[in-house]
Protein backbone atom coordinates (compact mmCIF):
# COMPACT_ATOMS: atom_id res chain seq x y z
CA UNK A 1 0.00 0.00 0.00
CA UNK A 2 2.68 2.16 0.33
CA UNK A 3 3.92 1.74 -2.34
CA UNK A 4 1.16 2.51 -4.34
CA UNK A 5 0.64 5.82 -2.20
CA UNK A 6 3.80 6.83 -3.35
CA UNK A 7 3.01 6.28 -7.26
CA UNK A 8 -0.01 8.05 -6.90
CA UNK A 9 1.37 11.33 -4.73
CA UNK A 10 3.89 11.18 -7.68
CA UNK A 11 1.19 11.45 -10.33
CA UNK A 12 -0.59 14.14 -8.38
CA UNK A 13 3.31 15.83 -8.79
CA UNK A 14 3.62 15.49 -12.27
CA UNK A 15 0.04 16.58 -13.23
CA UNK A 16 -1.58 13.44 -13.74
CA UNK A 17 -5.00 14.19 -12.57
CA UNK A 18 -6.86 10.95 -13.46
CA UNK A 19 -8.63 8.59 -11.56
CA UNK A 20 -6.13 6.56 -9.47
CA UNK A 21 -8.34 3.28 -10.46
CA UNK A 22 -8.30 2.95 -14.48
CA UNK A 23 -10.69 0.77 -16.49
CA UNK A 24 -8.99 -2.43 -16.77
CA UNK A 25 -9.52 -2.31 -20.01
CA UNK A 26 -7.35 0.77 -20.89
CA UNK A 27 -4.98 1.04 -18.07
CA UNK A 28 -1.09 0.18 -19.30
CA UNK A 29 1.19 -1.48 -17.37
CA UNK A 30 3.52 0.64 -15.17
CA UNK A 31 6.87 -0.44 -13.44
CA UNK A 32 8.12 0.91 -10.41
CA UNK A 33 11.31 0.45 -8.61
CA UNK A 34 11.94 0.11 -4.42
CA UNK A 35 14.90 2.80 -3.40
CA UNK A 36 14.13 2.96 -0.27
CA UNK A 37 16.61 0.49 1.12
CA UNK A 38 20.06 0.25 -1.23
CA UNK A 39 21.14 -2.82 0.21
CA UNK A 40 17.85 -4.69 -1.25
CA UNK A 41 17.56 -7.06 -4.07
CA UNK A 42 16.28 -5.73 -7.35
CA UNK A 43 12.46 -5.24 -7.44
CA UNK A 44 9.88 -5.32 -10.43
CA UNK A 45 6.34 -4.50 -9.95
CA UNK A 46 3.72 -4.82 -12.38
CA UNK A 47 0.15 -3.71 -12.30
CA UNK A 48 -2.53 -4.51 -14.69
CA UNK A 49 -6.18 -2.75 -13.87
CA UNK A 50 -6.88 -3.87 -10.64
CA UNK A 51 -4.49 -6.57 -10.14
CA UNK A 52 -0.84 -6.07 -8.95
CA UNK A 53 1.76 -9.29 -9.56
CA UNK A 54 5.05 -8.98 -7.91
CA UNK A 55 8.59 -10.87 -9.84
CA UNK A 56 11.88 -10.64 -7.38
CA UNK A 57 14.99 -11.06 -9.86
CA UNK A 58 18.31 -12.51 -7.97
CA UNK A 59 20.80 -10.71 -9.52
CA UNK A 60 23.60 -13.37 -11.41
CA UNK A 61 25.99 -12.63 -8.59
CA UNK A 62 24.14 -14.05 -5.97
CA UNK A 63 23.09 -16.74 -7.99
CA UNK A 64 26.59 -17.59 -8.33
CA UNK A 65 27.34 -17.36 -4.67
CA UNK A 66 24.11 -19.83 -4.01
CA UNK A 67 26.03 -22.43 -6.08
CA UNK A 68 29.29 -22.07 -5.35
CA UNK A 69 31.79 -24.85 -3.98
CA UNK A 70 32.78 -24.91 -0.76
CA UNK A 71 36.11 -23.26 0.50
CA UNK A 72 37.20 -26.60 2.00
CA UNK A 73 35.74 -29.99 1.73
CA UNK A 74 35.51 -32.60 3.85
CA UNK A 75 36.06 -36.11 2.07
CA UNK A 76 34.48 -38.55 5.10
CA UNK A 77 31.80 -37.27 5.70
CA UNK A 78 30.42 -35.10 2.40
CA UNK A 79 28.14 -37.10 -0.05
CA UNK A 80 28.43 -34.95 -2.87
CA UNK A 81 32.12 -35.46 -2.70
CA UNK A 82 31.44 -39.48 -3.16
CA UNK A 83 29.28 -38.85 -5.92
CA UNK A 84 31.77 -36.32 -7.57
CA UNK A 85 33.99 -39.32 -7.85
CA UNK A 86 31.86 -41.70 -9.30
CA UNK A 87 31.60 -39.65 -12.25
CA UNK A 88 35.44 -39.16 -11.96
CA UNK A 89 35.16 -43.15 -12.16
CA UNK A 90 33.11 -43.11 -15.11
CA UNK A 91 35.62 -41.01 -16.93
CA UNK A 92 38.78 -42.97 -15.67
CA UNK A 93 36.71 -46.10 -16.95
CA UNK A 94 36.36 -44.81 -20.45
CA UNK A 95 39.46 -43.96 -21.13
CA UNK A 96 41.30 -46.54 -19.89
CA UNK A 97 38.66 -49.30 -21.73
CA UNK A 98 38.08 -47.42 -25.10
CA UNK A 99 41.53 -45.36 -25.57
CA UNK A 100 43.22 -48.56 -26.40
CA UNK A 101 40.30 -50.15 -27.71
CA UNK A 102 39.91 -47.57 -30.37
CA UNK A 103 43.71 -47.21 -30.91
CA UNK A 104 44.31 -51.01 -32.32
CA UNK A 105 40.71 -52.11 -33.78
CA UNK A 106 39.15 -49.72 -36.95
CA UNK A 107 36.43 -48.83 -34.51
CA UNK A 108 36.68 -44.92 -34.57
CA UNK A 109 36.00 -43.81 -38.67
CA UNK A 110 35.83 -40.42 -39.85
CA UNK A 111 32.07 -40.55 -39.24
CA UNK A 112 32.10 -41.32 -36.21
CA UNK A 113 35.02 -39.57 -35.15
CA UNK A 114 33.45 -36.08 -33.86
CA UNK A 115 31.44 -38.26 -31.22
CA UNK A 116 34.31 -39.66 -29.80
CA UNK A 117 36.00 -36.18 -29.66
CA UNK A 118 33.26 -34.80 -27.75
CA UNK A 119 33.23 -37.81 -24.90
CA UNK A 120 36.70 -37.30 -25.06
CA UNK A 121 36.47 -33.29 -24.09
CA UNK A 122 34.02 -34.25 -21.28
CA UNK A 123 36.29 -36.48 -19.75
CA UNK A 124 38.76 -34.31 -20.21
CA UNK A 125 37.05 -31.09 -18.56
CA UNK A 126 35.75 -33.61 -15.45
CA UNK A 127 39.97 -34.35 -15.09
CA UNK A 128 40.24 -30.33 -14.65
CA UNK A 129 37.59 -29.37 -12.64
CA UNK A 130 38.89 -32.33 -10.06
CA UNK A 131 42.31 -31.37 -10.40
CA UNK A 132 41.40 -27.48 -9.92
CA UNK A 133 38.24 -27.38 -8.45
CA UNK A 134 37.79 -30.28 -5.97
CA UNK A 135 40.75 -31.87 -5.00
CA UNK A 136 42.53 -28.79 -3.82
CA UNK A 137 40.05 -28.14 -1.46
CA UNK A 138 39.96 -31.29 0.55
CA UNK A 139 40.57 -30.63 4.15
CA UNK A 140 43.75 -32.82 5.87
CA UNK A 141 44.79 -33.22 9.42
CA UNK A 142 48.29 -31.61 10.13
CA UNK A 143 49.50 -31.97 13.70
CA UNK A 144 46.12 -32.92 14.96
CA UNK A 145 44.18 -29.74 13.63
CA UNK A 146 42.09 -30.09 10.64
CA UNK A 147 43.14 -27.56 8.36
CA UNK A 148 40.83 -25.55 6.35
CA UNK A 149 42.70 -23.22 5.09
CA UNK A 150 42.38 -22.49 1.23
CA UNK A 151 46.27 -21.85 0.66
CA UNK A 152 47.01 -24.14 3.12
CA UNK A 153 44.69 -26.82 1.12
CA UNK A 154 46.21 -26.15 -2.64
CA UNK A 155 50.17 -26.29 -1.32
CA UNK A 156 49.24 -29.68 0.21
CA UNK A 157 47.45 -31.14 -2.74
CA UNK A 158 50.65 -30.07 -4.81
CA UNK A 159 53.23 -31.49 -2.67
CA UNK A 160 51.20 -35.05 -2.18
CA UNK A 161 51.10 -37.87 -4.54
CA UNK A 162 46.94 -37.00 -5.34
CA UNK A 163 48.59 -34.33 -7.50
CA UNK A 164 49.10 -37.21 -10.26
CA UNK A 165 45.38 -38.00 -10.21
CA UNK A 166 44.14 -41.15 -7.84
CA UNK A 167 40.89 -40.24 -7.67
CA UNK A 168 39.56 -43.78 -8.81
CA UNK A 169 41.45 -45.42 -6.42
CA UNK A 170 40.43 -42.76 -3.63
CA UNK A 171 36.39 -43.94 -4.78
CA UNK A 172 37.60 -47.44 -4.20
CA UNK A 173 38.19 -46.60 -0.44
CA UNK A 174 35.54 -44.36 0.52
CA UNK A 175 32.48 -46.47 -1.11
CA UNK A 176 34.28 -49.48 0.95
CA UNK A 177 34.51 -47.34 4.10
CA UNK A 178 30.35 -46.58 3.80
CA UNK A 179 29.39 -49.81 2.53
CA UNK A 180 27.56 -52.58 4.93
CA UNK A 181 29.09 -55.39 3.34
CA UNK A 182 32.37 -54.05 1.35
CA UNK A 183 33.49 -57.55 0.63
CA UNK A 184 31.28 -57.62 -2.37
CA UNK A 185 32.40 -54.38 -3.78
CA UNK A 186 36.10 -56.22 -3.46
CA UNK A 187 34.91 -59.12 -5.41
CA UNK A 188 33.22 -56.98 -7.82
CA UNK A 189 36.19 -54.92 -8.50
CA UNK A 190 38.39 -57.93 -8.02
CA UNK A 191 36.88 -59.37 -10.73
CA UNK A 192 36.45 -55.56 -13.55
CA UNK A 193 40.80 -55.98 -12.91
CA UNK A 194 40.60 -59.24 -14.43
CA UNK A 195 38.12 -58.61 -17.26
CA UNK A 196 40.10 -55.21 -18.01
CA UNK A 197 43.13 -57.31 -18.52
CA UNK A 198 41.77 -59.29 -20.36
CA UNK A 199 40.69 -56.36 -22.43
CA UNK A 200 43.97 -55.50 -23.03
CA UNK A 201 45.47 -58.94 -23.80
CA UNK A 202 42.36 -59.26 -26.90
CA UNK A 203 43.99 -55.66 -28.05
CA UNK A 204 47.35 -56.91 -27.64
CA UNK A 205 46.50 -60.23 -30.26
CA UNK A 206 44.35 -57.72 -32.58
CA UNK A 207 47.59 -55.69 -33.26
CA UNK A 208 49.69 -58.52 -33.31
CA UNK A 209 47.55 -60.13 -36.12
CA UNK A 210 47.60 -56.92 -37.85
CA UNK A 211 51.62 -56.47 -37.37
CA UNK A 212 51.44 -60.47 -38.53
CA UNK A 213 48.81 -59.83 -41.57
CA UNK A 214 45.27 -61.01 -40.74
CA UNK A 215 44.56 -64.20 -41.95
CA UNK A 216 48.45 -65.36 -42.66
CA UNK A 217 48.63 -67.83 -40.29
CA UNK A 218 46.87 -70.08 -38.46
CA UNK A 219 47.53 -68.24 -35.56
CA UNK A 220 46.61 -65.04 -36.09
CA UNK A 221 43.14 -63.13 -36.25
CA UNK A 222 41.41 -64.77 -39.50
CA UNK A 223 39.51 -61.78 -40.20
CA UNK A 224 36.29 -63.58 -39.49
CA UNK A 225 33.39 -62.76 -37.22
CA UNK A 226 33.08 -60.32 -34.64
CA UNK A 227 36.90 -58.72 -34.42
CA UNK A 228 36.70 -57.82 -31.00
CA UNK A 229 34.78 -60.65 -29.85
CA UNK A 230 36.51 -63.37 -31.06
CA UNK A 231 40.37 -61.61 -29.98
CA UNK A 232 38.95 -61.36 -26.16
CA UNK A 233 37.61 -65.01 -26.75
CA UNK A 234 41.52 -65.88 -27.73
CA UNK A 235 42.60 -63.85 -24.65
CA UNK A 236 40.27 -65.55 -22.39
CA UNK A 237 41.87 -68.96 -23.37
CA UNK A 238 45.33 -67.93 -23.59
CA UNK A 239 45.57 -66.05 -20.68
CA UNK A 240 43.50 -69.03 -18.32
CA UNK A 241 46.00 -71.38 -20.21
CA UNK A 242 43.16 -73.55 -21.45
CA UNK A 243 44.83 -75.12 -24.35
CA UNK A 244 43.29 -75.89 -27.40
CA UNK A 245 44.79 -73.17 -29.58
CA UNK A 246 47.05 -72.87 -33.00
CA UNK A 247 50.44 -73.51 -32.77
CA UNK A 248 52.81 -70.07 -33.04
CA UNK A 249 54.46 -70.24 -36.97
CA UNK A 250 56.82 -67.39 -37.01
CA UNK A 251 59.37 -66.16 -34.37
CA UNK A 252 57.32 -63.25 -33.66
CA UNK A 253 54.64 -65.41 -32.76
CA UNK A 254 56.01 -67.77 -30.69
CA UNK A 255 58.05 -65.10 -28.49
CA UNK A 256 54.51 -63.41 -28.31
CA UNK A 257 52.64 -66.64 -26.91
CA UNK A 258 55.63 -66.99 -24.49
CA UNK A 259 55.27 -63.44 -22.59
CA UNK A 260 51.37 -64.10 -23.03
CA UNK A 261 51.25 -66.95 -20.94
CA UNK A 262 53.90 -65.28 -18.68
CA UNK A 263 52.05 -62.89 -18.10
CA UNK A 264 49.19 -65.34 -17.40
CA UNK A 265 50.59 -67.24 -15.08
CA UNK A 266 51.41 -64.00 -13.18
CA UNK A 267 48.08 -62.08 -13.56
CA UNK A 268 46.12 -64.82 -12.36
CA UNK A 269 48.23 -65.63 -9.44
CA UNK A 270 47.70 -62.05 -7.87
CA UNK A 271 43.78 -62.19 -8.58
CA UNK A 272 43.31 -65.39 -7.54
CA UNK A 273 45.70 -64.27 -4.04
CA UNK A 274 43.13 -61.07 -3.98
CA UNK A 275 39.81 -63.01 -4.45
CA UNK A 276 41.41 -65.36 -1.80
CA UNK A 277 41.93 -62.91 0.61
CA UNK A 278 38.92 -60.91 -0.23
CA UNK A 279 36.79 -64.16 0.67
CA UNK A 280 38.17 -65.07 3.96
CA UNK A 281 38.22 -61.64 5.29
CA UNK A 282 33.99 -61.72 4.53
CA UNK A 283 34.00 -65.19 6.11
CA UNK A 284 36.86 -64.66 9.31
CA UNK A 285 33.74 -64.27 11.62
CA UNK A 286 31.73 -67.39 10.32
CA UNK A 287 35.34 -69.55 10.12
CA UNK A 288 35.60 -68.19 13.94
CA UNK A 289 32.59 -68.97 14.69
CA UNK A 290 32.51 -72.64 13.40
CA UNK A 291 35.47 -73.81 14.50
CA UNK A 292 34.73 -72.65 18.30
CA UNK A 293 31.38 -74.56 18.06
CA UNK A 294 33.50 -77.66 16.48
CA UNK A 295 35.99 -77.70 19.54
CA UNK A 296 33.53 -76.58 22.03
CA UNK A 297 31.21 -79.82 20.78
CA UNK A 298 34.35 -82.19 21.07
CA UNK A 299 34.84 -80.83 24.27
CA UNK A 300 31.64 -82.27 25.53
CA UNK A 301 31.83 -85.18 23.43
CA UNK A 302 34.87 -86.23 25.19
CA UNK A 303 33.81 -85.98 28.59
CA UNK A 304 30.31 -87.33 27.76
CA UNK A 305 27.97 -84.43 28.75
CA UNK A 306 24.59 -85.01 28.60
CA UNK A 307 22.37 -84.74 25.77
CA UNK A 308 20.10 -81.73 26.86
CA UNK A 309 23.70 -79.77 28.10
CA UNK A 310 24.64 -80.24 24.57
CA UNK A 311 21.89 -78.74 22.99
CA UNK A 312 21.57 -75.50 25.12
CA UNK A 313 25.28 -75.00 24.34
CA UNK A 314 24.25 -75.48 20.42
CA UNK A 315 21.11 -73.12 20.99
CA UNK A 316 23.62 -70.42 22.81
CA UNK A 317 26.14 -70.81 19.44
CA UNK A 318 23.61 -70.19 17.05
CA UNK A 319 21.47 -67.49 19.15
CA UNK A 320 25.14 -66.11 19.07
CA UNK A 321 25.97 -65.86 15.78
CA UNK A 322 22.17 -64.93 14.44
CA UNK A 323 21.84 -62.03 17.41
CA UNK A 324 24.97 -60.02 16.69
CA UNK A 325 27.22 -62.13 13.58
CA UNK A 326 29.96 -62.74 16.07
CA UNK A 327 30.76 -64.25 19.75
CA UNK A 328 32.42 -61.58 21.85
CA UNK A 329 32.01 -57.94 20.46
CA UNK A 330 34.31 -56.77 22.74
CA UNK A 331 37.05 -58.19 20.56
CA UNK A 332 36.41 -55.20 18.21
CA UNK A 333 36.97 -52.48 20.06
CA UNK A 334 39.65 -53.13 22.55
CA UNK A 335 42.18 -52.04 19.78
CA UNK A 336 40.26 -49.32 19.63
CA UNK A 337 41.86 -45.88 21.95
CA UNK A 338 39.87 -44.78 24.69
CA UNK A 339 38.09 -41.95 23.45
CA UNK A 340 36.25 -43.81 20.53
CA UNK A 341 35.51 -46.81 22.39
CA UNK A 342 33.57 -44.52 24.51
CA UNK A 343 32.03 -42.91 22.06
CA UNK A 344 30.79 -45.92 20.07
CA UNK A 345 29.40 -46.93 23.74
CA UNK A 346 27.23 -43.90 24.23
CA UNK A 347 25.54 -44.59 20.99
CA UNK A 348 24.91 -48.24 21.42
CA UNK A 349 24.17 -48.43 25.25
CA UNK A 350 23.52 -44.68 26.98
CA UNK A 351 19.83 -44.89 26.63
CA UNK A 352 19.12 -47.93 28.94
CA UNK A 353 21.42 -46.52 31.69
CA UNK A 354 20.49 -42.95 31.38
CA UNK A 355 18.40 -42.71 34.31
CA UNK A 356 19.50 -39.15 35.91
CA UNK A 357 22.86 -40.57 37.29
CA UNK A 358 26.20 -38.00 37.03
CA UNK A 359 27.15 -37.86 33.60
CA UNK A 360 31.32 -39.35 34.49
CA UNK A 361 29.39 -41.93 36.40
CA UNK A 362 27.37 -42.85 33.12
CA UNK A 363 30.67 -42.90 31.16
CA UNK A 364 32.80 -45.07 33.33
CA UNK A 365 30.14 -47.49 33.54
CA UNK A 366 29.55 -47.51 29.70
CA UNK A 367 33.59 -48.36 28.80
CA UNK A 368 33.12 -51.31 31.52
CA UNK A 369 29.69 -52.92 30.09
CA UNK A 370 30.27 -56.21 28.37
CA UNK A 371 27.59 -58.29 26.43
CA UNK A 372 26.46 -61.59 27.80
CA UNK A 373 23.29 -63.72 26.58
CA UNK A 374 21.04 -66.07 28.13
CA UNK A 375 19.24 -68.91 27.03
CA UNK A 376 15.28 -69.28 28.01
CA UNK A 377 15.19 -70.75 31.29
CA UNK A 378 18.75 -70.03 32.51
CA UNK A 379 19.11 -68.73 36.08
CA UNK A 380 21.73 -65.51 36.04
CA UNK A 381 21.85 -65.22 39.78
CA UNK A 382 20.48 -66.75 42.61
CA UNK A 383 19.44 -65.77 46.07
CA UNK A 384 22.43 -66.01 48.88
CA UNK A 385 25.10 -65.51 45.77
CA UNK A 386 28.06 -63.32 46.09
CA UNK A 387 26.90 -60.89 43.93
CA UNK A 388 30.26 -59.53 41.30
CA UNK A 389 28.25 -58.14 38.63
CA UNK A 390 25.39 -55.60 37.84
CA UNK A 391 23.12 -56.83 35.33
CA UNK A 392 21.56 -53.97 32.42
CA UNK A 393 18.34 -55.51 30.37
CA UNK A 394 18.95 -54.56 26.92
CA UNK A 395 17.01 -56.63 24.90
CA UNK A 396 14.21 -59.77 26.64
CA UNK A 397 12.86 -59.74 29.70
CA UNK A 398 14.14 -61.15 33.33
CA UNK A 399 12.21 -62.80 35.84
CA UNK A 400 12.62 -62.37 39.48
CA UNK A 401 11.61 -66.27 41.27
CA UNK A 402 10.54 -66.92 44.53
CA UNK A 403 7.77 -68.42 47.05
CA UNK A 404 8.16 -71.45 48.98
CA UNK A 405 8.98 -73.75 45.85
CA UNK A 406 11.02 -71.12 44.44
CA UNK A 407 8.90 -70.88 41.39
CA UNK A 408 6.81 -67.86 41.89
CA UNK A 409 7.25 -65.07 39.56
CA UNK A 410 7.07 -62.14 41.71
CA UNK A 411 8.00 -59.67 38.73
CA UNK A 412 9.11 -59.25 35.24
CA UNK A 413 12.05 -57.17 34.60
CA UNK A 414 12.10 -55.64 30.89
CA UNK A 415 14.55 -53.81 28.96
CA UNK A 416 16.27 -50.56 31.23
CA UNK A 417 16.06 -53.20 34.36
CA UNK A 418 18.69 -53.08 36.76
CA UNK A 419 19.56 -55.44 39.15
CA UNK A 420 22.45 -57.71 40.68
CA UNK A 421 23.45 -54.44 42.19
CA UNK A 422 24.00 -53.88 46.13
CA UNK A 423 21.62 -51.94 47.51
Amino acid sequence: MRQRTDLYKRKLAEGDISSPEASPHTAKPAAVSSTQDSGAKVKEEHYYGMLCCKFQELPLREYLKEIRLPRSIDSYTDQLYLLWLLIVTVAYNWNCWLIPLRLVFPYQTPDNTCYWLVIDIVCDIIYLCDMLLIQPRLQFIRGGDIIVDTDELRRHYRSTTKFQYTSFFEFNHHLESTMDKAYIYRVIRTTGYLLFTLHINACIYYWASTYEGIATTKWVYNGEGNKYLRCYYWAVRSLITIGGLPEPQTSFEIIFQLLNFFMGVFVFSILIGQMRDVIGAATANQNHFRVSMDHTIGYMNTYSIPESVQNRVRIWYEYTWDSQRLLDESDLLENLPTTMQLALAIDTNFSIINKGCDTQMIYDMLLRLKSTLYLPGDFVCKKGEIGKEMYIIKQGEVQVLGGSDGAQVLVTLKAGAVFGEIR
